[in-house]
């Protein structure tokens, strides 16, 4: 089963990123790196030696801290925004 179906990618983008065209807007990618990540995080629970997921996974995490960083320096009320709405900081 994919992670994230062509329905759901280009509901994540009309949410995040203005248009389902619009695949290239930072804001979009993060809340598509944060739907993959939770969806690996759960297969983690279930599947605790599974060490290529974890370490993509790991991967994942650290690409959207970098497009967090990005954002941040960019549009810290954007940024604050996103943070809020993908319920990212606990």
């Amino acid at each position: 089963m994919p992670v994230v179906t062509a329905e759901n990618r280009k509901q994540i983008f009309k949410e995040h990123g203005g248009s389902e065209a619009n695949t290239g807007s930072v804001e979009g990618q993060i809340a598509l790196f944060t739907a993959r990540i939770n969806h690996l995080t759960e297969h983690l629970k279930e599947n605790k030696k599974d060490f290529a997921t974890k370490r993509s996974l790991l991967m994942l995490v650290g690409k959207r801290r970098r497009f967090l960083n990005y954002l941040m320096k960019k549009d810290i009320a954007a940024y604050r925004s996103l943070i809020e709405k993908l319920n990212i900081r606990r």
